[in-house]
Formats: structure tokens, sequence, C-alpha cells
């Protein structure tokens, strides 16, 4: 806007100053540069101005006291809350309630440290513990290591997942889950089970390799950078320092517009070559595979058409003249008419959310009784969509189109999940799974980019070991994997990491340090290193 320059206010209203700026030019700063002049501005006012503010000003100085506990000292005040990631809104969140000073409060929190850089994180886990302090109960659903070992009392659930858990494994302090030979979490914490740092690292191509030049968005300060190809690259830093902007709004972004053609607007930068070593890119993230219960891990990798056309090949199909469309749930044919293949039937309440309540014709089967007749080793089509993927394996041994599918889907650890299971009921974490198995599935050309968003969120240990096999396993085929990651355990098995930083917002912004995780270990500036260090020496 011309009229205020983007200020949003009148000019009566910015014409009133303090210590010689307006209300936008304050709330234009960072949390941590606002809390250093609310500091020192009482030095700039008269007697009786401070007399007027000095409860407001103790009042400002806390709240933003809070922000900068919370690991947010990065952002400004004037930032739009639509811009912010999920862990930031989460923790602002944190800092507010924080700041009310209840007690007696019982504070559930669901992953509190994605996002956060280990630097961050213990500063998060002290705002929790203060939280305690105060004479509050805090609950949190946490995977991070310093989390479980702060907490005075964790509840380990499982052993396995989906239909291999569901029980309390193990409770009580942190040594009494690293004393239960059945808790797969105690295993990781005691070390006795742990990922596995590889023996040698791939050497980088010289020739091989995207380059960057001049990357000029949000804070980068004039980036350049190699990202070498056919290697597993980590990107690391603190929150805030760059590494989204300088992967998914440059990168990815300029190298989907000229390869995939995709509409995207990529953010500043001078250039970008390398991309004659490339025919695609692909970026994996946690959005849902599907937003309707139709769609599930069967038809988002592909399994569910080769599963019909077997159907449809059995002597008795045959003899009844069914086609696989028979054997579709989305068609008419096969389905049941009632609840139109869905299995339910969604009962719309006024006022209050749907409801959906299991179909009384086909009683949840999805398909008609003629369908139904039709069986496979004793099992119908419905049936097979209960399987779990491990009983998928072992059921369709003999169907090769059929079991690599399934095979691809127990590698990147869904062996627990229903073959038919709705894509709305997975987790985030799980969808991005789902994604990876179907580029697993792929012919391998060997020339594709696979940029993956923190893609730890939300997994334990255990899970984490067995997506890196997966990861790994696309780098050996001679692909590039490019990974934005907190967290260690991924860290420590790149072949290359890039460190961003060294502070997060207008702190962060250029490059630290690049090289092999031990080389980054080694250098003082980066903060990644120091925690690097630690976890190499075990």
């Amino acid at each position: 806007c011309h009229g205020c320059e983007g200020q949003r206010l009148k000019i009566e209203a910015l014409a009133v100053k303090i210590n010689g700026l307006h209300i936008s030019e304050v709330a234009d700063k960072s949390i941590s540069d606002a809390a250093r002049w609310f500091v020192d501005l009482p030095k700039h006012l008269s007697e009786q101005q401070l007399t007027i503010g000095k409860s407001i000003l103790k009042e400002i100085c806390d709240r933003l006291k809070f922000l900068n506990d919370v690991g947010l000292e990065y952002l400004t005040l004037s930032r739009g809350s639509g811009t912010l990631s999920g862990g930031e809104s989460q923790r602002i969140r944190l800092a507010s309630q924080i700041g009310s000073g209840l007690t007696g409060v019982l504070y559930v929190l669901d992953e509190p440290s994605i996002g956060l850089h280990q630097r961050d994180n213990a500063r998060l886990l002290e705002t929790l513990r203060r939280l305690r302090d105060l004479g509050n109960t805090v609950i949190v659903v946490e995977h991070d290591e310093d989390a479980i070992k702060t907490a005075d009392f964790v509840v380990d659930i499982g052993p396995g997942a989906g239909v291999h858990g569901g029980r309390i494994v193990a409770k009580g302090t942190p040594q009494n889950i690293m004393d239960c030979p059945e808790s797969i979490t105690g295993k990781y914490l005691t070390g006795e089970l742990a990922i596995a740092v590889p023996g040698e690292r791939r050497n980088p191509s010289k020739t091989r390799k995207i380059s960057l030049k001049g990357a000029t968005g949000n804070n980068l300060k004039n980036v350049s950078v190699d990202i070498p190809l056919g290697q597993f690259v980590a990107i690391t830093g603190v929150s805030g320092g760059g590494k989204s902007t300088l992967m998914i709004d440059t990168i990815y972004s300029t190298i989907a517009r000229r390869l995939n053609g995709a509409r995207l607007n990529p953010a500043p930068h001078d250039s970008l070559t390398g991309l004659e070593f490339l025919d695609k890119v692909i970026d994996i993230d946690q959005s849902p595979i599907g937003r309707t219960p139709r769609s599930n891990p069967a038809t988002y990798t592909g399994a569910f058409t080769p599963i019909r056309e077997w159907f449809a090949g059995l002597p008795e199909a045959k003899t009844r003249g069914y086609g696989p469309g028979r054997f579709s749930f989305n068609v008419k044919g096969g389905r049941c008419e009632a609840c139109k293949g869905d299995g339910l039937i969604k009962i719309e309440m006024h006022f209050l959310p749907d409801v959906y309540v299991t179909c009384d014709t086909c009683k949840g089967k999805r398909y008609n009784r003629e369908t139904l007749e039709v069986q496979f080793k004793g099992k119908s089509i419905s049936d097979i969509l209960e399987l779990t993927v491990d009983e998928g394996v072992k059921f369709f041994a003999a169907v090769p189109s059929i079991r690599d599918k399934m095979l691809t889907l127990q590698k990147v650890g869904l062996g627990y999940v229903k073959v038919g299971q709705p894509a709305t009921t997975l987790s985030g974490g799980e969808a991005q799974r789902v994604k990876l198995s179907k580029e697993l599935s792929k012919r391998a050309t060997g020339r594709t980019l696979y940029m993956l968003d923190e893609p730890t969120t939300g997994l334990h240990f255990h899970d984490v070991a067995k997506l890196l096999e997966v990861l790994h396993e696309l780098v050996a085929t001679g692909n590039s994997v490019v990974v934005i990651e907190h967290n260690l355990e991924v860290i420590k098995t790149a072949d290359w990491v890039i460190d961003l930083g060294p502070e997060g917002g207008d702190g962060g912004g250029e490059i630290v340090g690049m090289g092999t995780p031990e080389e980054i270990a080694a250098n003082p500036r980066s903060y990644t290193g120091s925690f690097l260090k630690e976890i190499l020496a075990r």
C-alpha cells in the first residue's frame, strides 16, 4: 500500500513515537531485538513517563522472555500467524500458558520437539519443567531421547505398532523402562539397540552436482552452495536458520519449475546449474495421501489393480463373466449399492459433526453377495482388504506382481497397516512412508532427486532405523536424497552435511559448514556439530 508503506496505520497513529520509533517499527523487530529494546527503554524515559509505564513494561518484558525461552527469538513480532510452522505455533501457545501463571492445570502436548534443534530442545524441556514446578501436570507424547530421560514418569506403549501394539509394555521412571527386556524404547535408551554409523561414506563426485548462486530469499544472505548428487545429503541448523527457504522455496521450486513444469515461484537467486544430471525432483512431505476414505495403501501404491485382475482371472469369476471392474468398490456392478461401496453410511447431523454408521446391507464389507462368493484360498476380495500388509505378503507369496508392492510397504515399516485401511486414518509419518514405498516400487532411473523435510517427525527410534534403510537404498540405485533434519541419528548416517545458521532469523541465513558429519562435528562455529560430536563418540 502506497498510503502507509505497508505499516497498516494512519499517519496520525504513526506520529506517536517512543525513543524515536513508532509502533510499527517496534513490531517489525525480532523477539530478541525487541526484548533488548524494552529492557533498555527506561534509561530514555523521564520519571513521569516511567511511573506511567512501569507495570506495562514489566508485562511486555515478561511475555517477550517467555517467547525467548521456548526458542522463538528469531520471529518478528509482526509475523503473520499463517506463515508459522506447526512446531512454532505450538510453542507460542505454550509461551502464553506459562505467562498465565495458572496452577493445578493438566497440559497435554503432542510432540512439542517437532522442528526443534537439539540446542533449543533443552530450553523447551526447561520450560516444561517450569510449568510442572508451578504445580501443574504435564503429559507429553514424545519420541525424543532427552525428553524421555527428563521425565519423572514414563509410560511405554507397544510393543509393536497397529495390531502388534496397544499394550502397556512398561511404566515408571526412565530407568524402569531401560530395565524392561520387552521395551524397544528401553533398548534404544540403553544403547543395546542403536542406529549404526556407516563404515565408510560415499565420496562426492567432482562433476555431478547442483550449484546454486546468490540465494537471497527470506533471511538468506547471498548464499551459494553445491549439492553433490548421488549422495545422502542432510541440511541442518537451528530452527529459523533458513533451511526450508534454501531447499524448498529456492532449490525445489526452481527444479520443479524447469523439470516438472510446476507453477511455482522460486525465492530470488542468481542461478542454478547442474540440472542436466536430473530427470525429475520429488518432494515427499507428510501431507495426507488421500482426502477420502476410498483411498488406501493398496490403491495408492497400485497393488489393488493386480489384486482385482487376479480375482477376475479365477475360474469362478470367469464362469460368471466378471471382469476386474466387478471387484472395484468405486464403480457400479460389484459394490454394495446401499452404501455405494463405502462400507459406511454417513448420517448428517444438524449442528453436530457427521456420524458414520456401518452399512446394514453388506455389514461393512463394501461388496454385494455375488461378488463375495468369488474366493481365492478361502478369502473374498473384502477379506483381502482386511489383511495386514505382513499377512498379505505371505498370502500372495506366489503372485509376484502383488507381493512386490506389498514387500515395499513392509520395507518402510508399515507391515502392521491393513491393506484397505482408509487413507484418512493414516498419520503424517505413515502417509509419508506410503509415498516412499510407491517411489521404491518404481523402476529406478538413478537420476531422481528426492527432497524430504523432517521425515522423522513422529517416528520412534526403531522406525527411524527402517526409514534410513529405505533412503539409503534409494541412494544406492544412483538417486540423490536431500533431507532437512534435526534428528542426530539421521545426520550421523549422511554422506554430506550442509549446516546453516549460526542462529535463527536475522542471525542466520549463512552456511556455517559443509562436509562429512565428522568434519561438521569438528567445526567450532556449528551448534549441530557440538551435539554431533557426542553422538559420533558413542
